[in-house]
C-alpha cells in the first residue's frame, strides 16, 4: 500500500512537471492559447484519473473507470510515456547546463509569435518534443484498446519420456490469467470459455487470476466456470490477483459453489480408454499470514494474505510430493513458474504454469519485461526429468502486450524424447 501511495505522488508529481515544461513550450506558438488549453486538458484528465483511482484506494472499493479507453491511456501514460517524458526533460536540463545555458525554456522570443511569423528550429524541435508523448501514448492507446480481449489458440505437442503408454495423445486445455475486470472487454469471457470447449480437450486446467484486482464482484468468475466444459476432469488453481482482497475473501467464495480449486491439493482423473490415471496437484500462492505479518496497517492489518515467499513456494511442492498417488501420471499447477525448481528436484515431469503474461512487453523471445521479472517467462523449458509450460494467458492487468499475444492453449502430451 506505501508503494502504491509513493507511485501516485510521483506520478502527480511527474504530471505537473511535464504539464509546467510543456506549457512554456506551447503558450510561444501561433495559436498559443488553443495549444495550452489541449495540453491543460490532457494532464487534467490523467490527474482525474489519478483522483478516482485514490478515492477507490482510500476506501477499499474498485472504482469502475469508464470509459475504458480513459483507463488504457492513463496506465500507458503514467506507466511508460511520462517517465519517459521525465527523462528527456532531464536529459535536456543536463545538456544544458554543460552548455552554461540554465533555463529550461526557449530564452526568446519572449512573446507568443505573431500570425505571420515562423516558429525557429528551436521552437519546432520544442513543439515536437512537447507533442510526441501525448500522440504517442494516443497511438498506443488506440491498438491496445482493439486488443483488449483477443486471443490466439496455440497448440504445442510436449513430449514427456515418463509419459505412460497408454497416455500418449492425451490433451489438457491449458487457460490462465483471464483476469476478469477493467481491461476485460464485455463478451471475451465467454468467448474464451467457447474457445476453450472447442478445442474438446481431454482436460482443462486454469492456473491462477481468475479475477483481476479491479474485479468488483466474482459472479462473472462463477459463470466462466460454469460455462467451461470440464470434459473428463477440470481444476484451477489461485494466482496473486485472485487474493489481493485477501485470501479466505477469494478461497471460501470457489469453495461455496464448489469450484475445483486446488489449494496444495490433488484431484485424480481417469479418462475413458486410458488405464492410467491423471493426477493434478495445484500448488497455493503462499502461505497464510495476516496483513500484520506482511507489514500492512490499519483495516489491512487483520486480513488474511498469502506470502509468496520462494520458502512457501518450496513447502507446497514437497507437500504435493508428498500426495502423488502410485501409477498416476502427475501435473503440477503451479501460477508462478519460479516453482519449476523445487518441481524438478522433486521429480515432477509436467508443470504447468501463467502470471508472466509471456513477459507483456518483449522486443525478442529473449529481451525485454520477462527476463528482467522471471528466470521463465515463455513457453517450454527442460530440466532433467521434467518439463516446464508457461501459458501467455488470456487477460491483462496492464493493457498492452508486445510480442507476447494472449493466447489459450492446447496441449498434447507424447510418450519420448523431450524436445526443444
Amino acid at each position: 500500500m506505501l508503494i502504491l501511495q509513493l507511485l501516485m505522488l510521483l506520478w502527480v508529481v511527474g504530471d505537473v512537471i511535464w504539464w509546467l515544461n510543456a506549457d512554456r513550450w506551447v503558450r510561444r506558438l501561433p495559436g498559443g492559447r488553443v495549444w495550452r488549453g489541449i495540453v491543460g486538458a490532457f494532464v487534467a484528465s490523467q490527474l482525474a484519473y489519478l483522483s478516482i483511482f485514490e478515492a477507490g484506494v482510500v476506501r477499499d472499493r474498485v472504482i469502475d473507470v469508464r470509459p475504458t479507453v480513459w483507463s488504457v491511456t492513463a496506465y500507458l501514460w503514467h506507466f511508460l510515456f511520462l517517465p519517459a517524458a521525465l527523462l528527456a526533460l532531464g536529459a535536456g536540463w543536463v545538456m544544458r547546463m554543460a552548455r552554461g545555458r540554465l533555463s529550461d525554456g526557449p530564452a526568446r522570443p519572449e512573446e507568443p509569435l505573431g500570425p505571420k511569423a515562423t516558429m525557429s528550429r528551436r521552437q519546432a524541435l520544442g513543439a515536437a518534443a512537447v507533442a510526441l508523448p501525448p500522440l504517442v501514448t494516443f497511438a498506443v492507446t488506440g491498438r491496445a484498446t482493439a486488443d483488449l480481449g483477443r486471443f490466439r489458440i496455440t497448440r504445442r505437442e510436449l513430449h514427456l519420456p515418463a509419459l505412460p503408454a497408454d497416455l500418449d495423445g492425451l490433451t489438457i486445455a491449458h487457460v490462465t490469467d483471464l483476469h476478469i475486470g477493467r481491461f476485460l472487454p464485455v463478451g471475451a469471457m465467454e468467448r474464451a470459455a467457447d474457445a476453450a470447449n472447442a478445442l474438446a480437450a481431454d482436460l482443462v486446467a486454469f492456473t491462477g487470476d481468475l479475477f483481476d484486482a479491479s474485479a468488483p464482484d466474482m459472479s462473472d468468475g462463477f459463470e466462466f466456470l460454469r460455462r467451461l466444459d470440464p470434459r473428463h476432469g477440470m481444476v484451477l488453481i489461485e494466482g496473486n490477483h485472485d487474493i489481493m482482497e485477501g485470501a479466505v475473501k477469494f478461497e471460501h467464495a470457489m469453495k461455496e459453489v464448489d469450484a475445483p480449486l486446488l489449494l496444495d491439493e490433488q484431484r485424480t482423473f481417469r479418462i475413458p480408454g486410458r488405464a492410467t490415471p491423471v493426477q493434478f496437484l495445484g500448488i497455493t500462492w503462499g502461505e497464510l499470514k495476516t496483513g500484520r505479518e506482511l507489514g500492512r496497517h490499519g483495516k489491512h492489518a487483520n486480513t488474511i494474505y498469502r506470502d509468496p515467499a520462494t520458502a512457501s513456494r518450496a513447502a507446497s511442492v514437497r507437500q504435493m510430493a508428498a500426495l502423488r498417488a502410485p501409477g498416476a501420471f502427475p501435473v503440477l499447477l503451479a501460477h508462478h513458474p519460479h516453482a519449476f525448481d523445487p518441481a524438478a528436484e522433486a521429480g515432477f515431469p509436467l508443470i504447468l504454469a501463467g502470471h508472466t503474461h509471456g513477459g507483456q512487453l518483449m522486443l525478442t523471445r529473449h529481451i525485454g519485461a520477462g527476463p528482467i521479472r522471471f528466470r521463465y517467462w515463455q513457453g517450454l523449458y527442460h530440466k532433467p526429468g521434467s518439463q516446464l509450460f508457461i501459458s501467455n494467458g488470456v487477460g491483462n492487468w496492464f493493457p498492452l502486450r508486445v510480442n507476447a499475444p494472449a493466447e489459450i492453449v492446447h496441449l498434447t502430451l507424447r510418450r519420448g524424447a523431450a524436445m526443444g
